[in-house]
């Protein structure tokens, strides 16, 4: 480094490190980003002039600012965007000038982008990268030759095609969108990259800059691309996006742009909101927070869909001969149009109305933006007079009956704020968290997920994904009601109490308000009321229990509401995250559909009837391996009712064929095979029983970071354990083979050893479970028959919980018959079947739940 640089490095540090630590102070007091922005932009200015001075560069350079910085704004932690630009190539004294002064930047504690380029390789970069061109539109002089720099402004204008250009970011906002799964509404996002967030913003004014149009908010609104409602909307809600930006910069201490959990209430707190008292209903103020970044997310979305189309229409004029829809609409370019200005205004059915014809006509793409502006403003005349107007009412009950596009009418309603004028109580869960560890969106979109999830199950391209479904919707007369029992069955979520209950009260309202039969509103309150049932029933009872499938059949009364029940279910689970649905749910529900359409069609469903079915299908099934005829009754003569009813036909015939020919077999036999379910490994254990089987089991589970699903003990009339559990691992299916042969092998090993339990591990939790706790629940009590107790237990999701719960029914020697494993996100939700010499002592009963929660806790 030169002797001017070495010179000047302390002086700049000391003097950049002081400027920031003022203007942060600053903003701490007054609250504003811009303000912040501008100055430390202005600092860095400063210092880079003073660096540039000292590097002593040849005359025709020049330090230009690109992208953010380019703009004249620098977040607290960003990148400082630099093109260090060269009037003719480095000779060697440049080069290592040039090396020096960059050393220097980086020993300043600037986090430095730089390039260093000469005019004609800006061009060529330019060209072949949209993200250098985007950059560079954005360039400003720092210091040094303001000739160069002019020329390469001049030189990048006359190259740049406002179409490609616009074509281009467009093309790449939709990637960006498709990224963050189309939706504003993650319960984390990001506020630079999400939909309607600020990138969202910032691709307005490069595409509007770019085709020479405007540079500001306010440029847009002189040139009526926007009204000056909405440029001052667009300016509020930039401003709003920065704000929460630079106080996520300055929390973390680094570049942080996602709205994580782990920052939502601080940065709440900031802004000086505060969590409600507790009490029904009591809402953080993180919940406050990230509602307000929703509806701005929302605000930005609608208006960047505006923008847009007019930047559009004026980069790609078309003829626009108007054809006539009906009195109040056209078809423009294939898109729908307002027949006046003030469509809207005079005749305000046309808000629901538009969107009737949206349905009609799925050729039309979409809205233009005289028509996206209009709606966007006419939404504020929905009011008590027109959801009271039969007309309107009618309208709204088209919508949900069309054949084709409901869900993007919904989401165009919802995006509007339609949706939530005319269902008030819709309106107040649009943006709203839920913190319950498995859900992913927002309540709005969730339930937009689940209407989707059921329009899925009509789609003929889609019946490979749910192909029972498809079958059953099929033949399901009035579908449109499950969409109205989807819309309402979350829609009291965050008023206190149970939304279920609280829900059906307005799902009959809306029934009796909209002229819907008194059969079809009760079938939509009951799915609102029990929407959450059937997945309780199918989790967490023992299915091979006549009296729990009586009970549930006795509740839904008939298939039509079975049926119905069933769709919504598995449109609902599916609708909450990714990784809450499996095969083996997907098992669980349809089982439990198919005994109960047996029983509402008159069968009985007794446990001799249930017993001898299951034997002679898996008789038939080991007929097909050719097993000797009686190979099956020296195991199956140690088996009670209990284990057959518990089984599947294809479950008893396979551990028939593993064990007919070891019963009583000194060494342990561990076999394991593919989930017939889908879902992971199946895997069944046969050794002789002692107390601490079951979480010597789970312990090698534990080990190798298996979660396990289910798992069924058995106790054989000879004093022989017959277990077998379903359980799953990451990797399992790229190579199973090598899985199953490792597990087997280990299994046995582990089984045939004295060795004493290894204490259960304390594994972090994930960041979520860290940020919403769980407060742990047990629960135990007799089951119906007083033979048994049902233990129920809930806690934050975590590598080994379920050993650490076996280890303490080990030191109380209580034996596990079933173990029904619910896990959803980051919650679980366990219940086992159990019993134990100890469990009636009262004493020991309050020491078991005691020990259970203190080793629940975390």
């Amino acid at each position: 480094m030169s002797a001017a640089l070495d010179d000047a490095r302390p002086e700049l540090k000391g003097r950049l490190k002081a400027e920031r630590q003022a203007l942060f102070a600053a903003f701490r007091e007054d609250g504003k980003p811009e303000k912040l922005l501008r100055g430390l932009r202005q600092a860095v200015d400063d210092i880079l002039a003073d660096a540039w001075v000292a590097a002593r560069l040849p005359e025709h350079t020049a330090l230009v600012g690109v992208g953010g910085y380019g703009r004249g704004e620098l977040f607290p932690h960003s990148d400082v965007d630099l093109l260090i630009l060269l009037g003719a190539p480095a000779d060697a004294i440049t080069q290592a000038r040039l090396e020096a002064l960059v050393q220097l930047l980086w020993d300043l504690g600037l986090e430095i982008g730089h390039s260093i380029r000469t005019v004609d390789e800006c061009l060529s970069e330019s060209g072949a990268d949209i993200t250098v061109q985007t950059s560079l539109l954005e360039a400003r002089l720092v210091t040094g030759d303001a000739a160069l720099f002019a020329q390469l402004q001049a030189r990048y204008q006359e190259a740049l095609d406002p179409q490609a250009f616009f074509q281009a970011k467009t093309a790449e906002m939709r990637l960006r969108h498709a990224k963050h799964e189309y939706t504003a509404f993650a319960l984390e996002p990001n506020c630079k990259e999400s939909p309607g967030a600020l990138r969202d913003l910032q691709v307005i004014l490069w595409v509007a800059k770019a085709a020479g149009l405007a540079s500001s908010w306010s440029q847009l609104a002189a040139r009526e691309l926007i009204t000056q409602d909405e440029a001052r909307q667009l300016m509020e809600k930039e401003r709003a996006f920065k704000d929460i930006r630079v106080r996520l910069h300055l929390h973390t201490g680094r570049r942080e742009d996602r709205l994580l959990f782990d920052v939502q209430t601080a940065i709440a707190e900031s802004f000086g909101l505060a969590s409600d008292p507790p009490g029904p209903g009591a809402r953080r103020a993180s919940e406050y927070l990230m509602q307000r970044y929703y509806w701005a997310a929302k605000t930005v979305t609608q208006l960047n869909t505006i923008l847009l189309q007019n930047i559009e229409a004026r980069l790609f004029p078309q003829p626009c001969e108007p054809v006539r829809i009906d009195d109040r609409f056209n078809d423009v370019n294939g898109f729908i149009d307002i027949a006046r200005d003030d469509t809207f205004e005079t005749a305000p059915s046309a808000v629901l109305e538009i969107f009737v014809a949206m349905t009609e006509r799925p050729d039309l793409k979409g809205m233009t933006a005289r028509t996206t502006r209009a709606l966007w403003h006419a939404r504020k005349l929905i009011d008590d007079a027109y959801r009271a107007d039969p007309g309107n009412r009618a309208n709204f009950l088209r919508i949900l009956k069309a054949p084709v596009g409901l869900v993007h009418a919904l989401r165009r309603m919802n995006e509007f704020g339609v949706l939530g004028r005319y269902l008030p109580n819709f309106r107040n869960i649009v943006g709203q968290m839920q913190h319950d560890l498995f859900h992913v969106y927002t309540v709005d979109q969730h339930i937009m997920m689940v209407v989707r999830n059921l329009r899925r199950f009509t789609m003929a391209e889609h019946a490979h994904e749910y192909p029972f479904c498809s079958q059953l919707i099929a033949n399901f007369r009035d579908r449109w009601l499950l969409y109205v029992a989807a819309l309402f069955h979350d829609i009291a979520k965050g008023r206190g109490g149970d939304h279920s209950e609280l829900g059906k009260v307005d799902a009959f309202e809306f029934c009796r308000d909209h002229g819907i039969g008194e059969a079809d509103t009760e079938l939509v309150v009951f799915l609102v009321e029990q929407h959450l049932t059937m997945s309780q029933v199918a989790q967490k009872q023992d299915l091979s229990d006549p009296d729990v499938v009586q009970a549930f059949a006795a509740l839904v009364k008939d298939e039509r509401h079975l049926t119905a029940l069933y769709l919504l279910t598995v449109a609902d689970i599916r609708g909450t995250s990714p990784k809450v649905w499996n095969a083996w749910k997907a098992k669980l529900l349809e089982d439990l559909y198919r005994i109960t359409l047996r029983v509402l069609g008159g069968e009985p469903h007794s446990a001799d009837r249930e017993l001898r079915m299951r034997q002679q299908e898996a008789m038939a099934t080991l007929r097909l391996f050719g097993l000797p005829s009686d190979a099956h009754e020296a195991l199956w003569d140690q088996l009670d009712v209990v284990y057959f009813l518990r089984h599947d036909a294809s479950d008893i015939a396979w551990q028939t064929r593993c064990l007919h020919d070891k019963i009583k077999s000194v060494k342990p036999v561990v076999k394991a095979r593919l989930a017939p379910a889908g879902a992971g490994l199946q895997v069944a254990v046969y050794v002789k029983d002692q107390p601490d089987l079951f979480a010597r089991i789970c312990s090698y589970f534990d080990r190798k970071n298996f979660s396990i699903l289910d798992a069924k003990i058995h106790t054989t009339r000879d004093g022989y354990a017959l277990d077998t559990f379903l359980v799953t691992e990451e990797n399992f299916a790229k190579n199973y083979r090598d899985i199953i042969s490792l597990l087997e092998h280990e299994l046995c090993e582990l089984l045939a050893s004295t060795e004493p339990l290894p204490p259960p591990t304390r594994p972090r939790l994930s960041r979520l479970s860290r940020h919403f706790p769980i407060a742990p629940s047990v629960e135990l009590r007799p089951d119906d028959r007083g033979q048994c107790y049902l233990l129920s237990v809930a806690a934050n999701d975590r590598t080994g919980l379920l050993y650490t719960i076996a280890n303490v029914l080990t030191r109380y020697r209580i034996n596990v018959h079933t173990a029904k494993i619910m896990t959803l996100g980051e919650r679980v939700e366990d219940v086992f079947l159990v019993d134990g010499p100890n469990l009636n002592n009262p004493r020991v009963l309050v020491q078991l739940e005691t020990e259970l929660l203190d080793a629940l806790a975390i």
